[in-house]
């Protein structure tokens, strides 16, 4: 099964992952402690929680931890090892990543690999990231925090902005990644389609 418009998206793996974050927005535990719930967005999107690999050979330690690394991309094996040719502004030339997906993806969601690549540049249309650019595929998900007063509600969007999970963990905010990568989070979102479900919850609250 290949993605015409995208054709580095592993598509099973993408459906697999998209059942698991079914699971994990029904079961209550993305309003649990924050490390807990950044475990389970993990687990659905294919990847090990590895805080203590060497950074490139695994380490998941900073996924969904900061602003910019909250893209679950699912990219099939011939695209893993690509490498950014300075088409994606502001980030690392090369920006080899292959390896670390290679450790770092849980096998039972089909092939390919997963990993959370950077969101910098989804607010162009198209979007002009990491996942879209470098790796010629789609988003499985995208962890978006919400613009309410103190920032500590995320959803997860999927690749056409639509709403696929929301959460408030419950040791929330001082538990949570700090306040400033929480609201250039969603600075890098606002005005485009990823930014249109947490705006949905901000406007509610």
């Amino acid at each position: 099964m290949v993605d015409t418009q995208y054709p580095g998206t592993a598509v099973q793996r993408l459906k697999a992952v998209h059942e698991r974050v079914k699971v994990i927005a029904a079961d209550g535990t993305l309003n649990g402690p924050w490390e807990d719930v950044r475990r389970r967005i993990l687990w659905a999107g294919g990847l090990r929680d590895l805080p203590d690999a060497v950074p490139g050979q695994g380490y998941t330690g900073h996924s969904f931890n900061d602003w910019n690394h909250v893209d679950l991309t699912t990219m099939n094996d011939e695209t893993t090892d690509n490498q950014n040719d300075g088409s994606v502004k502001g980030i690392a030339v090369g920006n080899r990543l292959g390896n670390g997906i290679r450790v770092a993806s849980l096998p039972e969601l089909g092939s390919g690999g997963s990993w959370s690549t950077c969101a910098m540049g989804c607010n162009q249309d198209p979007p002009n990231d990491v996942a879209h650019i470098q790796f010629r595929s789609r988003i499985a998900f995208k962890l978006v925090w919400v613009p309410n007063e103190n920032y500590d509600t995320f959803v997860l969007v999927d690749d056409d902005g639509t709403l696929l999970a929301k959460g408030k963990p419950s040791d929330g905010p001082d538990a949570l990644p700090h306040l400033r990568e929480r609201m250039m989070n969603y600075k890098i979102m606002e005005g485009s389609k990823y930014s249109y479900a947490a705006d949905q919850i901000a406007n509610e609250t």
